[in-house]
């Protein structure tokens, strides 16, 4: 038996690595070409192809938006429920190049679209109802596969770098965690800002002077290749079982809780329920410490008779672990953090509306004749997402990490608030820029140049902010639920977009009731006060910012319970049993790894007691 484990532990230390991400990385880098180049133009296709009205094709391509941003919810739960994170990407991939080949399909059978506008013919005939339904299955199938992939590729790329609470390969001679596993976020979006980029250019160009076959064709082929290559590296990844639906564990806590809502909450954490051996298929790497915290939620810890079945395990609905209810804590905490970044696209999504009519009313041309397209000004944007991660890992982080000794170099906190700092910069550059436009308007073009900055300094912010997000969400979620966790990045763009939607009704609607000069966003921008709504949103981000400040000052980083060669039990290498809010401690991922099992614990405890090894 020993050997046979040994030989197992040898299997398992070949699996994961660098060597993995190839494989991971392409098939993110394929959908995000696919995807972007599929937006890019898409307006276009429905209207000169499928001879679509504007609103009713504005109206398509939103509700596919927020479906293809909401589905990430629902992947994420499957992979963590029962699926796996490695089967839900690759089925996720499926449905997401299926409906990309309805796409193509549809783009170059001519009996799938309407036919060709007469010359000089004042209507077009609108595509049938058997021609737009073809369409809108294929779309709500690459919106399913974004559910699969996108809150799957994160977690399940990290997870290659480390081994079940093992040290990642490539470990540190000082015993900490090596940088790669903080450089494959970095990786991550710097792989997604150069497929968007190539999506604008290629892509695009392809559509518009080629053919919208090969244009939607390109990407298609291009997600086929990367089916192939992630599925083929099935043999060397780290492939961790599901714990369950994590929703029903939430819901376990909080019944049980209620359940106790009467009994007094004790302020010792260890004479609370603990029990290894029924949460160690959710807690591999350890089991959360207690926090004092949400102390309310600790009663559902407390045992009371009837809370154990014949067999001697804990009835779920009547009695949770110290785990449990630690899990339940740690999403509470990530929300206010989490709810932070959404600001960020709610500015951002100017850019890809009032910037665009502000380009469109100056000169835009480059060289001689030769002009460039408004819509064309998001590859800014991306290019300085790009330099921004490249100067953030190649040279911030290594400067960062000799100062402070964290194998990430900052932490993620910091990342996040430098990327909300920087943000509020780019909708005070945009103000500027459309007072100096509004002036010269009557005198003569203004270059469309102006409006670089504005694309570029929310690049920048996307860089810190976003990347750190990321971090955030999968350092300080439970194991057990860290796809669901990664699927709140996805969900936090979804609420930015629908915030701008709405920022822009209530300033409209308030502006033109109470405004003499008319409402601030007007059709004619040069009658409008575009630039006294930028100045609203930097407000707006200044607040924000406050906000974020008061929230991190206030976290408190989640901790393992972990024991050392010596025997010596301690929580994080912090001798605290329980961590109240306002101590800003290191988070799990900075620990030192020289670390054993803890004993096994008592499988039940009598009513209010606790067994002497209970942990």
């Amino acid at each position: 038996m020993a050997e046979e484990g040994i030989k197992e532990k040898k299997k398992q230390k070949k699996l994961g690595g660098l060597k993995t991400l190839p494989f991971i990385l392409s098939n993110e880098l394929c959908d995000r070409f696919a995807g972007a180049g599929f937006h890019a133009n898409m307006i276009n296709y429905l209207m000169n192809q499928l001879h679509m009205p504007l609103i009713e094709s504005t109206k398509t391509l939103n509700n596919f938006a927020a479906t293809s941003s909401l589905t990430p919810i629902v992947g994420a739960l499957i992979a963590d429920s029962f699926a796996g994170r490695f089967w839900t990407i690759t089925t996720g991939s499926i449905f997401y190049l299926l409906g990309m080949v309805g796409v193509t399909i549809s783009s170059i059978i001519p009996a799938l679209r309407p036919p060709a506008c007469l010359p000089q013919s004042s209507s077009c005939q609108e595509a049938s109802t058997w021609q737009q339904a073809i369409f809108y299955v294929s779309l709500l199938f690459t919106a399913i596969g974004s559910g699969g992939i996108r809150p799957c590729v994160v977690p399940f790329g990290a997870e290659q770098l480390e081994q079940d609470g093992l040290p990642p390969p490539q470990q540190q001679p000082d015993g900490k965690q090596p940088k790669q596993q903080w450089s494959f976020f970095n990786l991550y979006f710097f792989c997604v800002g150069l497929a968007v980029m190539l999506a604008f250019t290629v892509v695009v160009y392809v559509q518009d002077n080629v053919g919208w076959g090969v244009g939607f064709g390109i990407p298609t082929i291009t997600m086929f290749i990367a089916v192939i290559v992630f599925t083929s590296g099935y043999p060397l990844y780290i492939k961790r079982k599901p714990g369950g639906s994590p929703l029903t564990r939430v819901a376990q806590v909080v019944v049980a809780a209620a359940r106790k809502r009467k009994l007094p909450a004790f302020t010792d954490g260890s004479l609370l329920y603990h029990d290894k051996d029924y949460d160690a298929h959710i807690s591999t790497a350890g089991r959360l410490a207690h926090t004092k915290q949400f102390k309310f939620l600790d009663r559902a810890a407390i045992v009371v008779d009837g809370d154990m079945s014949d067999s001697g395990q804990p009835r779920p609905w009547h009695l949770a672990t110290v785990h449990r209810i630690e899990e339940l804590k740690s999403i509470i905490r990530i929300l206010p953090i989490w709810s932070t970044v959404i600001l960020i696209s709610t500015a951002a999504s100017n850019n890809y509306t009032f910037a665009i009519v502000q380009a469109k009313t100056m000169d835009c041309h480059v060289a001689g004749s030769f002009k460039i397209p408004p819509a064309t000004l998001s590859i800014f944007s991306s290019a300085a997402m790009l330099l921004t991660i490249a100067f953030y890992d190649r040279v911030l982080v290594p400067i960062a990490r000799r100062l402070t000794g964290r194998p990430e170099g900052i932490s993620h906190l910091r990342r996040v608030g430098i990327g909300l700092a920087i943000s509020i910069l780019s909708n005070v550059a945009a103000a500027l820029v459309e007072s100096r436009r509004r002036a010269d308007s009557a005198h003569g073009q203004l270059s469309v140049f102006w409006l670089v900055p504005q694309y570029v300094v929310p690049g920048m912010a996307d860089g810190f902010a976003s990347v750190g997000l990321l971090e955030f969400l999968y350092d300080q979620s439970p194991e057990s639920m860290r796809s669901t966790a990664t699927a709140l990045f996805w969900l936090s763009i979804s609420a930015g977009q629908y915030g701008g939607t709405v920022l822009v009704s209530m300033v409209s609607k308030f502006t033109r009731s109470s405004g003499t000069q008319g409402s601030w966003l007007q059709d004619n921008i040069n009658e409008g006060r575009l630039d006294c709504f930028y100045w609203l949103v930097a407000g707006l981000q200044l607040f924000n910012f406050a906000y974020f400040l008061f929230c991190a000052k206030f976290y408190v980083f989640k901790r393992l319970e972990t024991a050392f060669a010596s025997g010596e039990i301690v929580h994080d290498n912090f001798g605290d049993d329980d961590l109240e809010p306002g101590k800003n401690f290191r988070s799990t991922s900075t620990a030192d790894r020289d670390q054993l099992e803890l004993t096994k614990p008592s499988s039940h405890c009598p009513p209010h007691q606790v067994a002497p090894n209970h942990v």
